[in-house]
C-alpha cells in the first residue's frame, strides 16, 4: 500500500534474547487504519523487512471499502498476507488478482512498478471485515533495478506444520523441515503461527535477524511479555515463544541488505535514484495501470 512508530527498550532481565520492543503506531490511510511497526525511529529494518503494517481489523459496511489508487514503487518487493477479507490488486504489468486469506501476493518493484489496491466490487456492495499484514522487503543492492514482476501463490501452496498446540504457515523461507515456494531475492524468513494457550515454539536461530510480532493474544519470549501490536526484535541465538493465551504471531527476519533510504513508496540505497523516481512519477514516465486513469499525486508536488 501507499506508505511513524514508538520504541521501548527491552527489559534488562531479557538481556541476551530481546534486543528491543517496537510498538506500532496507528496511521489513518483514509477510511481505515493500519498499525505501522517498521520502519521505526531506532530500528529501520529486521532482516530485509523495511516496512511492516497490520491492516485493520476494519469492518467495512455495505458501500464502503479500501480504494488505494495507482501509485509507484521502486527497489522493493511487497508481500500481502490476509487473515480476513479480500483485496483486488491491479498493476501496470497487466496483472489483476484477488488476494484472499492465507494466499500470498508477491510484487517485485525493481526499477519501477505501479499498482492499485481496492475492495472487490461484490464486497464493496455487501461490506467486509478486512484484516492482514502488508510488508516490504528491500531488494539486495545488486538487484534493486531488476525488471518488475508479480507472482500469486494460492493458500494451498504454502506449507503448514501443526503439532504440540502450534500451527505454522511458512509464508517465505524454511522452518520445521519445510520450505515455502515463495521466491525472494534476499534470504527471508516469514511465518504465521497460531498457538494454543500454554504452547511454545522455538524461533529458528538460522536467520541473521528475527522479530516476533503479536497480532492477537499474549505471548512471552524468555520472560518478556508481548501483547498485540508489539514486535520483539531478538538478538542472535536460541529463542522460544510461549503463549499465555491463544495467540497469533508473525515471525519475520532474514539477512541484512545494508542501509536503505525510504521516501513515500520508494526504497533504495541511493538518494539520487529516489529523486529520479520522484521526477519520473510527476512527469508520467511510469507506465500506467491499464483501464485506470486515477493515480496518487507525489506528496508535496
Amino acid at each position: 500500500m501507499s506508505r511513524q512508530e514508538a520504541y521501548e527498550p527491552a527489559c534488562t532481565a531479557c538481556e541476551g534474547t530481546v534486543e528491543l520492543r517496537i510498538e506500532g503506531r496507528s496511521k489513518d490511510l483514509g477510511g481505515f487504519s493500519v498499525r505501522r511497526v517498521l520502519p521505526s525511529p531506532l530500528r529501520k529494518t529486521v532482516g530485509p523487512f523495511i516496512f511492516f503494517d497490520e491492516m485493520g481489523p476494519a469492518d467495512f459496511p455495505p458501500g464502503e471499502g479500501i480504494n488505494v489508487r495507482p501509485h509507484p514503487h521502486i527497489g522493493l518487493s511487497t508481500v500481502t498476507f490476509l487473515f480476513a477479507g479480500e483485496i483486488l490488486h491491479r498493476d501496470n504489468l497487466g496483472y489483476v488478482q484477488e488476494i484472499r486469506p492465507g494466499a500470498v501476493n508477491l510484487m517485485t518493484a525493481g526499477r519501477g512498478i505501479v499498482h492499485s489496491e481496492r475492495t472487490p466490487e461484490t464486497l464493496q456492495r455487501d461490506g467486509q471485515l478486512l484484516h492482514g499484514i502488508q510488508t516490504w522487503i528491500a531488494l539486495p543492492e545488486a538487484e534493486q533495478e531488476i525488471d518488475p514482476a508479480f507472482v500469486h501463490y494460492p493458500k494451498d501452496e504454502l506449507p503448514v506444520v501443526a503439532g504440540d498446540g502450534v500451527t505454522t504457515t511458512i509464508i517465505i523461507g524454511s522452518a520445521l523441515g519445510e520450505r515455502s515456494p515463495v521466491a525472494t531475492h534476499a534470504d527471508t524468513l516469514y511465518l504465521e503461527q497460531r498457538l494454543e494457550a500454554g504452547a511454545a515454539s522455538p524461533v529458528t536461530a538460522a536467520a541473521a535477524e528475527r522479530g516476533v510480532y503479536v497480532v492477537d493474544g499474549e505471548v512471552e519470549v524468555h520472560g518478556e511479555r508481548l501483547t498485540p501490536g508489539r514486535m520483539a526484535v531478538l538478538r542472535p541465538g536460541d529463542a522460544t515463544v510461549s503463549a499465555v493465551s491463544p495467540s497469533r504471531i508473525m515471525v519475520v527476519g532474514g539477512e541484512t541488505v545494508g542501509p536503505r533510504h525510504i521516501w513515500w513508496n520508494f526504497v533504495h540505497s541511493s538518494r539520487e535514484r529516489i529523486e529520479r523516481a520522484k521526477h519520473e512519477w510527476v512527469h508520467g514516465v511510469f507506465d500506467p495501470v491499464p483501464d485506470d486513469d486515477e493515480f496518487i499525486p507525489l506528496p508535496g508536488a
